[in-house]
């Protein structure tokens, strides 16, 4: 008998259990503000210019996400400005082809390092190239020099 109850607190403590988040509402996440994508249909003719799309998925197990994100749609999601309409408001999210449902702004989205690395990594790589083009240029004028000189 307490074996078999050994053997079931064992088999309690190493078994693997499948967890996965529920999230409140589907959202989108545009320019670093999180929107609640709501059932209200968005016609064509208030759909003005596409400004972003769904790059990232949250994590199911920690619900971590970064940048242009969304927990109910796939990457490559289009979000659309809708005429007569802050950005800071609302926006537009593409739910099927030709067919858009509007997304309220809910609340800023949660700081995460790969927005910082993502808004950063362009600038530093500019930097870098600049950087590596003068000291080329720097040694090719000193060579330059060098051989006027002989």
């Amino acid at each position: 008998m307490k074996k078999i109850i050994l053997f079931v607190l064992i088999n309690l403590l190493f078994t693997a259990s499948a967890q996965g988040l529920s999230w409140a509402y589907p959202f989108v996440v545009w320019d670093g503000n999180v929107y609640e994508v709501t059932d209200e249909e968005v016609s064509e003719n208030d759909i003005e210019k596409e400004i972003g799309q769904v790059k990232t998925i949250p994590n199911d197990m920690t619900g971590d996400y970064y940048g242009n994100a969304s927990n109910a749609f796939p990457k490559g999601t289009k979000y659309y400005k809708i005429n007569n309409s802050k950005t800071d408001l609302t926006i537009a999210v593409e739910v099927k082809k030709n067919h858009w449902n509007k997304a309220i702004y809910s609340h800023d989205a949660p700081f995460h390092w790969m927005n910082l690395l993502v808004k950063v990594l362009p600038f530093l790589g500019v930097g870098l190239v600049v950087f590596l083009l003068f000291v080329f240029l720097a040694k090719l004028k000193k060579k330059v020099t060098f051989k006027a000189n002989i």
